[in-house]
């Protein structure tokens, strides 16, 4: 298993370019970016082009294992062998074997994490369940404060999936409480 650990200020093409490149070519080997930027922007920004997880200096070495280990757990235990068959959600056909879906007979690709947090969903459809339990279940987020990260995540399956991302019919917004995916009635 191959891992790659990801500075954002390299010369010549910096972290997020590399990252950015990494998924657009549908390289999807664990990133774990370390670096000094720690503002709010800069991780979201990482997690968002596709990295698996964000750490800012000063970290301990045990941290950054303890990190590591918890991305490959995720990573090769995203998709349990026993259910890699297709899931259906309206006229939705997700195959997780191949980290995409198909809808009105065309491919769509995503993210790791797209994909990740999309048969998530589906594996839970019909139930509502919070950010933070989003949180928790595809980053493995023991996580306090600003779920964002997950909201940014939603926006972007919609505008792959949803026929109109201001009124889904798929990824429905509960108010106050999360999200829950639903055959489209």
């Amino acid at each position: 298993m191959y891992f790659i650990i990801l500075d954002l200020m390299l010369p010549e093409m910096d972290g997020i370019e590399v990252c950015k490149h990494l998924r657009r070519n549908q390289i999807d080997t664990p990133v774990l970016m370390l670096t000094a930027r720690d503002e709010e922007f800069d991780k979201v920004l990482g997690l968002e082009i596709g990295a698996d997880d964000y750490l800012t200096k000063p970290f301990s070495p045990k941290e950054v294992i303890a990190r590591i280990k918890a991305i490959l757990r995720r990573t090769q235990q995203a998709v349990p062998s026993n259910q890699l068959k297709q899931i259906k959600v309206g006229d939705l056909t997700i195959y997780p074997e191949r980290y995409e879906a198909e809808k009105d007979s065309q491919v769509l690709t995503f993210t790791r994490k797209e994909f990740e947090l999309l048969y998530y969903l589906a594996t839970h459809k019909d139930k509502v369940l919070s950010r933070d339990q989003l949180l928790s279940a595809v980053w493995d987020y023991d996580f306090v404060g600003d779920t964002r990260i997950v909201d940014v995540h939603v926006s972007h399956l919609r505008e792959k999936i949803e026929p109109n991302t201001k009124k889904p019919i798929y990824i429905k917004t509960i108010r106050g409480l999360g999200y829950k995916m639903e055959d489209p009635v």
